[in-house]
């Protein structure tokens, strides 16, 4: 029973974990070298980011982009990995209204 238990709670924890680092379907996630504060500059490095990967980008303001025609939502994690802070960002697909 404690065997069971504790392996729930892994799988959900690992599980839990995934979904707010944005590993899931359609959504995008990117690591930038630099850390940032500015919320103009971050933008403008994401721009850069997904322009040198070939997409089609446009800032539409208010956390929203439009990406290959596509509407998608900005969200920032910052998290800890290995003593290391790590910004990671994650495009969410925007709603359809």
């Amino acid at each position: 029973m404690n065997l069971f238990l504790m392996l729930v709670v892994i799988v959900a924890s690992f599980t839990g974990f995934n979904w707010l680092m944005g590993y899931r379907k359609n959504h995008i996630q990117i690591d930038l070298d630099e850390r940032y504060i500015d919320y103009n500059e971050y933008v403008r490095a994401l721009k850069n980011e997904l322009s040198g990967q070939g997409k089609d980008v446009e800032y539409l303001g208010n956390r929203k982009f439009k990406i290959d025609g596509k509407k998608y939502l900005f969200i920032e994690r910052n998290i800890t990995m290995g003593g290391v802070p790590l910004q990671r960002t994650i495009l969410k697909p925007a709603p359809k209204s």
